[in-house]
C-alpha cells in the first residue's frame, strides 16, 4: 500500500514498493509566486494583495482558513475584468493585530479590499464565504454578483473535526518542522493525488508559504465563531448568487450550503458528488465560476 512520506523522493515522483512500473518520476515544480503589494486599510490593518487583469467588472476573491492568494487564483483564471486576491489578517504578509478575531473583523478586511479596489463582485471560499456573509449582513446590496465556494459555517459553530484540523495546523506551523506541517496539509489532497508529481508540487507550494509566513495565533478562535446569528437575515440580499458544495466534505457540510442557498433569494446551488473538486472536476469548476461571474 502506498503511503505518504516527507521529504519527497529526490527524483520528484512517487515512491512505490515491489516490482512493476511506477508512475512518472518527474513533475514540474510549482510556479513561483507573483509579487504582491501591502495595502493599508481604513481600519489600520495592512493586507497583502495581488491584482491581475484589467478593466471592468472588478472581482474580489476571499480565501479559506490557513490558505491564501495561491489557492484562490485558479478560480479567477477565466473571470473577465480585474481580479483582486488578498490575504486575510494573520495570513501571508498581512498584519496580525492582537486577537481574538471574529467574522466581523474578517468582513472588515474584505470590505476594505473591495472598496479600495472598486470591486462589484465577490468570491468567498470557506472562511472567505463566512466573511462575505457577515459583510452582506451589514451591507446586503454591496455586490452585484456573489459566489460562495464550500461554505463552512453560517449561524452554528463548526464541528469538532474542523477545530481539530485547525489546531493541528497551527501547532504544526508553530513547530517549524516541514514534515509535521506536510503531514497535516496532505489531508487536503484526495488519496489518488498523494504521492504524485502534482501532489508533491502542491505540498511544496503550501509548505513554502506556511513555513515562510506562518499563521497567527489569533486564528485559533475562529472555528468556534459564526458569521451570523440567524441566516434568515440574508433575505435582504438581492444579488444573484452561486453556492457550490461537495458531497462527503467533512469540513464543509452540504447542509451548510443548502441552508445558505435557501437563505439567499436569488441563489443557485450546485453540489459535486465527491470532495476534492479542485482535483477531480477542476475544468468544470472553473467554467462554472467564470460563466456565472461573466454574465
Amino acid at each position: 500500500m502506498r503511503g505518504f512520506r516527507w521529504p519527497p523522493p529526490p527524483d520528484g515522483g512517487p515512491r512505490t514498493w515491489g516490482p512493476g512500473p511506477g508512475a512518472p518520476r518527474t513533475g514540474r515544480p510549482a510556479l513561483p509566486e507573483p509579487e504582491t503589494d501591502l495595502v493599508t486599510t481604513p481600519h489600520g490593518v495592512r493586507l497583502e494583495q495581488l491584482v491581475t487583469g484589467a478593466g471592468d467588472p472588478v472581482t474580489v476573491f476571499a480565501h479559506g482558513l490557513g490558505n491564501g492568494i495561491a489557492t484562490t487564483r485558479p478560480f479567477g483564471s477565466g473571470v473577465a475584468g480585474r481580479k483582486i486576491f488578498f490575504q486575510f489578517r494573520g495570513h501571508g504578509r498581512s498584519d496580525a493585530p492582537a486577537g481574538p478575531w471574529s467574522y466581523a473583523d474578517l468582513a472588515r478586511d474584505l470590505r476594505a479590499v473591495a472598496d479600495l479596489g472598486g470591486a462589484t463582485r465577490a468570491f468567498g471560499a470557506s472562511l472567505g464565504a463566512g466573511a462575505l456573509c457577515r459583510l452582506l449582513l451589514e451591507s446586503p446590496h454591496r455586490f452585484e454578483r456573489l459566489v460562495f465556494f464550500l461554505p463552512a459555517v453560517l449561524d452554528r459553530p463548526r464541528g469538532e473535526v474542523a477545530r481539530d484540523r485547525l489546531t493541528a495546523l497551527l501547532d504544526a506551523v508553530e513547530s517549524g518542522d516541514a514534515a509535521t506541517v506536510a503531514d497535516v496539509v496532505q489531508v487536503e489532497l484526495p488519496s489518488a493525488v498523494r504521492n504524485t508529481p502534482a501532489g508533491w508540487a502542491y505540498l511544496r507550494q503550501r509548505l513554502d508559504q506556511l513555513l515562510r509566513d506562518g499563521l497567527a495565533p489569533g486564528l485559533a478562535s475562529l472555528p468556534d465563531s459564526v458569521p451570523l446569528r440567524d441566516a434568515t437575515a440574508l433575505a435582504a440580499v438581492t444579488a444573484p448568487a452561486l453556492v457550490i458544495a461537495c458531497a462527503g466534505d467533512d469540513l464543509h457540510p452540504v447542509e451548510v450550503a443548502e441552508q445558505l442557498a435557501g437563505a439567499l433569494p436569488r441563489a443557485t446551488l450546485h453540489v459535486y458528488d465527491r470532495p476534492g473538486v479542485l482535483w477531480t472536476d477542476r475544468a468544470d469548476l472553473r467554467e462554472r465560476v467564470s460563466g456565472f461571474l461573466n454574465e
